[in-house]
C-alpha cells in the first residue's frame, strides 16, 4: 500500500503508456526480418532498402523538436494522439501499395513514432512533479516503458518470423497497423493531459532553420553511406548542415519563446546528458547491423566471424535486447543505493567494457554473447535514464523539449556512426573484393569507436554536480538562465 501510494500520481497512466511503447517496439522489431521480402514485393534491389532507413531517419530528426515543443505548449497527450494517428495512417498505407516511392513516403511518415517516448516521459514528469520524489518516480516509470519497448521489439520480430510463410504480404504488413490503431484508442481514452501547459505560438522561424540543418546533415550522411566518402555532394550537404546551426543558434537566442532554448546546452546538468545521448547513439543505433553481419560471416571463408546461422544470430540479438530490458528495469533500483549520476556513469562504463571486450574476444559465439549482454545492460539503463535525467534537470516549461533533445541528439549520433561504420566495413581496396563480407579492420573500428565513445560519456558525466537528477531540493530544476 505504501508503494502504491508513492506511485499514485503516475500509476494511472504508466500501464497505458507501456502499451504505447510495446507498440513502438513492435514497429521497430517487426519489419527487420521482412526487409528482403519487402524488397521483392516492391520489385527493387536489396540495396534500395537503405532509402527506407534514411528517409525515416531524416523525418525523425525533424519531428522530435517540433512535437516536443508543441507538447509543452498545447499538451503532451494531444501531440501523442496526433503522432499516433499519423503513424497509424502510414502503417496502414504500407499494406496497400507496391509502388516503391509511395511505400517510401509512408515508411518515412511512420517514423512519427519516435516522438512517443519523449512525450511519455514529459507526461510522467508533469504528474510526478507534485510527489515527494518526482525524479525517482520518473526513473521508475521510464524503466517500465523501456522494458515494454524492448519486449515489443522481441514480440514483433518473433511474430514476423512466424507469420512470414503463412500470410500474403498485404496481410503481413497490416499486423503492425492494427497494433498502432489500437494504440491510438488507448491513448485517446486512457491517458489524461499534462497540467500546467505553457501555451504560446510555435517558433516557425527556428523550426525552419533547424529543419534545414538536420535535413542537410542527415541527408549528406545518408548519401555518403550510399556513395562512399569520395562523394563531394555528400560532404557539401554535411558541411551546410553544420553551418546552418550558427544562424539557428543566433535566431533562438533573440527569440522570446524559442523552439529550443539553446541556453540549456550551457546548463551544468543538461549539457553532459545531451552529449552522452549523442555518444550513446553511436552504439545503440549505429552498431547493431555490423554486429549482426559479423555474426553471420563465415570464419572458414574469411578468417573472421562467428559463422552463425540466422537462428543463432536471432538468439544473439534477442539476448542483447533482453539485456536492455534488464538494464532498464535495474536502473531505478540501483539509484536507491547510488546517486543517479554515479549510476549513469556505471551504465556508460558497462557499454564501454562490453564493446572493448570484442577486441580480444570475438572468435567464439559465447564470447560475443557475453560482450553483448554486458553492453546491453548498460545500454538499457541509458535508454531509460537519459530522458528521465533531462526531464529532472530541465526548466518546468521545457520538459518536453529537453526529453526530445536527448532523442534528437542520439539520432544524429547514430546517423554519423552508421555512415562511418558503413564506410569502414567496405575496407581497403581489395580487402573485401567479393563484396559479400565486411572488412575485419572495419569491425575492429566499430568495436573501438563504440567502446571509446561510451568511455568518453562516462568521463563527461563525472563533471555533472554530485546530486544531479536526484530529488534533493538544492538541485531542483537545474534552472537555465
Amino acid at each position: 500500500m505504501k508503494r502504491a501510494a508513492k506511485l499514485g500520481p503516475v500509476a494511472a497512466i504508466v500501464g497505458f503508456l507501456a502499451f504505447v511503447e510495446f507498440t513502438s517496439g513492435i514497429i521497430q522489431g517487426y519489419y527487420t526480418p521482412l526487409l528482403t521480402d519487402i524488397a521483392r514485393h516492391l520489385g527493387v534491389h536489396d540495396a534500395d532498402v537503405n532509402w527506407l532507413e534514411g528517409s525515416q531517419l531524416m523525418l525523425s530528426a525533424l519531428v522530435v523538436p517540433a512535437f516536443a515543443k508543441l507538447g509543452d505548449m498545447v499538451g503532451h497527450k494531444r501531440m501523442l494522439v496526433w503522432s499516433t494517428a499519423i503513424t497509424a495512417v502510414a502503417s496502414t498505407a504500407l499494406a496497400f501499395t507496391d509502388v516503391f516511392w509511395v511505400f517510401l513516403v509512408a515508411w518515412a511518415l511512420q517514423g512519427f513514432y519516435v516522438v512517443w517516448l519523449p512525450l511519455e516521459i514529459a507526461l510522467v514528469w508533469s504528474r510526478s512533479r507534485s510527489a515527494d520524489r518526482p525524479a525517482a518516480m520518473t526513473r521508475r516509470a521510464a524503466g517500465f516503458l523501456v522494458a515494454a519497448l524492448e519486449l515489443g521489439a522481441i514480440a514483433g520480430a518473433l511474430s514476423a518470423g512466424a507469420l512470414a510463410e503463412a500470410l500474403p504480404m498485404r496481410v503481413l504488413l497490416l499486423v503492425p497497423a492494427v497494433a498502432v490503431i489500437a494504440c491510438f484508442f488507448v491513448i485517446l481514452f486512457g491517458v489524461k493531459e499534462s497540467p500546467d501547459l505553457t501555451g504560446g505560438t510555435l517558433d516557425t522561424g527556428g523550426l525552419i532553420l533547424i529543419s534545414l540543418a538536420l535535413i542537410s546533415l542527415t541527408g549528406g550522411l545518408s548519401f555518403m553511406r550510399l556513395n562512399g566518402p569520395g562523394d563531394l555532394l555528400s560532404w557539401a550537404l554535411v558541411a551546410l548542415g553544420v553551418l546552418l546551426v550558427v544562424p539557428f543558434v543566433r535566431y533562438e537566442l533573440r527569440h522570446p519563446d524559442p523552439l529550443i532554448d539553446v541556453r540549456m546546452f550551457r546548463s551544468t546538468t543538461l549539457w553532459p546528458v545531451f552529449l552522452t545521448a549523442g555518444l550513446f547513439g553511436v552504439s545503440v543505433l549505429g552498431a547493431q547491423a555490423p554486429l549482426s553481419t559479423f555474426a553471420r560471416t563465415d570464419a572458414a571463408t574469411y578468417g573472421y566471424g562467428l559463422g552463425a546461422t540466422s537462428f543463432q544470430t536471432s538468439l544473439l540479438i534477442g539476448s542483447y535486447v533482453l539485456s536492455l530490458v534488464v538494464g532498464a528495469m535495474l536502473f531505478p533500483f540501483v539509484t536507491r543505493w547510488l546517486s543517479p549520476r554515479v549510476a549513469l556513469i556505471g551504465a556508460s562504463a558497462l557499454v564501454s567494457i562490453g564493446y572493448l571486450l570484442f577486441l580480444p574476444f570475438h572468435d567464439a559465439y559465447g564470447q560475443a554473447l557475453t560482450n553483448l549482454v554486458i553492453a546491453g545492460i548498460g545500454s538499457g539503463a541509458l535508454v531509460a535514464a537519459l530522458p528521465a535525467a533531462a526531464a529532472a534537470a530541465a526548466p518546468q516549461q521545457q520538459t518536453g523539449v529537453a526529453t526530445g533533445l536527448t532523442n534528437s541528439v542520439k539520432t544524429v549520433g547514430g546517423a554519423i556512426a552508421s555512415c562511418v561504420f558503413g564506410i569502414a566495413l567496405l575496407g581497403a581496396a581489395g580487402e573485401a573484393a567479393t563484396g559479400t563480407a565486411g572488412s575485419f579492420a572495419g569491425y575492429v573500428t566499430v568495436w573501438l569507436v563504440c567502446g571509446l565513445t561510451a568511455a568518453v560519456a562516462a568521463v563527461v558525466l563525472a563533471f555533472v554536480p554530485k546530486l544531479a537528477f536526484s530529488d534533493a531540493p538544492e538541485v531542483e530544476a537545474a534552472a537555465v538562465r
